[in-house]
């Protein structure tokens, strides 16, 4: 099943990045709808089963609190490491950039994405040792978000003028880290105690991922209502999923 799962984190990611190569002007509905599902699955899914696992063995506060540790590790790793590193790197050397500092600035942002993507596939694998059903839930909304994150990878590097041949190279990068990513997780095992933990972490994370990046991306360089309605469509969707999987 996860070596499935690596199988399809790959092809859509790569799938993303050729997109964001060939339909420029319709990305907005595919960032859309995955900022809704991607949400759908933390609120739906991973909060009520990290409550419920969690019964027993930590308060509900204690379990909210690392929800708020798994969003605000996600934004400090987003906005210090990876884009906004270097996106304020671009405005600080103004328009008149050279071509090596073009470079280094895509390559940083892209690498961001690329260990981004590893640890989408550690979350996936972990997930899977929580239940089957936990784990497919998360393996859709990750799968979903991979397409995300071919669009963003190959963006972030024809925004700062490299060479298709180039985005390509990066976006191959970042197809391959999820892969890395699930494997890596063959060797870990999770106490049945801190698998309600684990959850409200990632639960932290996906609620992240998509208000402060898949919703501003989707809707600002297209705010139109169904961009809007993409992001509701997503959710709906990953609700009725989860509802009647029963999970």
């Amino acid at each position: 099943m996860l070596i499935l799962i690596s199988i399809a984190a790959f092809i859509a990611t790569f799938a993303g990045g050729l997109l964001a190569l060939r339909f420029r002007d319709k990305l907005h509905l595919v960032l859309g709808f995955s900022a809704g599902a991607v949400i759908a699955v933390a609120f739906f899914d991973l909060i009520p089963e990290a409550f419920e696992l969690a019964a027993g063995f930590r308060e509900p506060t204690t379990i909210a609190l690392y929800m708020a540790i798994g969003f605000f590790a996600y934004l400090f790793i987003d906005r210090l490491l990876f884009f906004h590193a270097s996106r304020r790197e671009e405005q600080d050397h103004g328009m008149d950039m050279h071509e090596h500092v073009h470079t280094h600035v895509g390559g940083l942002g892209a690498g961001g994405l690329v260990a981004h993507s590893f640890f989408d596939g550690v979350a996936v694998g972990l997930a899977f040792q929580v239940s089957v059903e936990v784990g497919a839930l998360v393996a859709t909304a990750v799968l979903i978000h991979k397409i995300s994150d071919g669009i963003s990878t190959v963006g972030v590097i024809l925004k700062e003028e490299g060479s298709q041949g180039r985005a390509i190279k990066w976006l191959t990068f970042a197809a391959v880290a999820p892969v890395l990513g699930v494997l890596s997780t063959a060797a870990i095992s999770i106490p049945e105690n801190t698998l309600g933990i684990m959850l409200a972490v990632f639960a932290g994370f996906f609620i992240y991922m998509g208000a402060s990046d898949l919703i501003p991306e989707s809707h600002h360089a297209h705010p139109k209502l169904l961009t809007t309605v993409m992001t509701f469509l997503g959710a709906g969707v990953l609700y009725a999923a989860i509802s009647f999987a029963g999970v």
